[in-house]
């Protein structure tokens, strides 16, 4: 899709974000359509990384919202499973080169690149994965998040998603990165590449991300830096009632040249002593 085409569709779509009268144009949900078939194919991305920045494009995230208010509920079916939605399932998984276990579910409006693995998970709209990627067993990847190539994302890691404010950063998880079991990582977290995390770490935008590895302690919140290796903790906070001991996580240290390789990444925790 050429730049002078998304330019079209991005002023009908912020036309209608300003007016929703304009959704009962067919020039308005035609492009509403278009927006949601190109994120499908992978020609529309949410949100993607230009000259070492992420930028996010709010139209085409409110183009999935518009296609919640157009689009009608549909019954479908795989088997014995029977499903009522607005927005079904990818059809053409086989063509696209991807593997999907079954019931691995990959909605329509996501792309998920050739090569690329979807065990029994859950790959939601607007959301981009990469070749070489593994969405292991109960995995979830949410609305518009960004999983970046060769990441393994275990089993029941819960990704979270966001629609709204439409110009608001999606959870990013960028290239080589490993994520534990268990892990929850939401509210637009952004994970550098080849950063580790151990299993059971939850990130949030307000979780204090506590870097130990110097001689004093660094503290930051919403980004592990690349090839960070996370692990779980908690940290004291005092109240008037009394100090209670909340949820954090610790960069222990940092990846060697020797879990370069996906096959090794396991090893990265177990140099440091922690589990995957």
């Amino acid at each position: 899709m050429d730049d002078a085409r998304r330019a079209e569709l991005a002023l009908l779509i912020l036309e209608a974000a300003a007016d929703r009268a304009r959704l009962g144009d067919e020039r308005v949900r035609a492009a509403v359509r278009e927006t949601v078939a190109g994120l499908d194919r992978g020609e529309l991305r949410v949100a993607e990384k230009r000259d070492g920045a992420w930028v996010v494009h709010a139209w085409v995230r409110q183009a999935i919202l518009h296609f919640f208010q157009i689009a009608e509920m549909q019954a479908t079916s795989a088997g014995p499973l029977h499903f009522h939605d607005k927005v079904p399932p990818k059809t053409d998984v086989a063509a696209s080169g991807v593997r999907v276990v079954p019931p691995g579910t990959i909605r329509y409006g996501a792309f998920v690149e050739a090569g690329a693995i979807v065990m029994p998970a859950f790959v939601n709209i607007g959301a981009w994965v990469g070749a070489g990627t593994m969405v292991d067993t109960w995995a979830t990847v949410g609305s518009c998040a960004q999983i970046g190539r060769n990441v393994h994302l275990s089993g029941g890691v819960g990704i979270g998603g966001v629609l709204e404010p439409p110009g608001a950063l999606p959870v990013i998880v960028e290239d080589g990165a490993f994520v534990g079991s268990r892990c929850i990582v939401v509210e637009g977290v952004h994970v550098e590449e080849e950063a580790v995390l151990a299993a059971n770490v939850t990130l949030t935008a307000s979780t204090p991300i506590i870097d130990v590895t110097g001689a004093t302690e660094v503290v930051t919140k919403g980004r592990v830096p690349a090839r960070a290796v996370v692990v779980p903790g908690v940290r004291a906070k005092t109240f008037p009632a009394g100090t209670v001991h909340l949820a954090a996580a610790f960069i222990i240290g940092r990846r060697t040249a020797s879990t370069d390789r996906k096959t090794t990444l396991e090893r990265a925790l177990r140099d440091f002593d922690v589990s995957v």
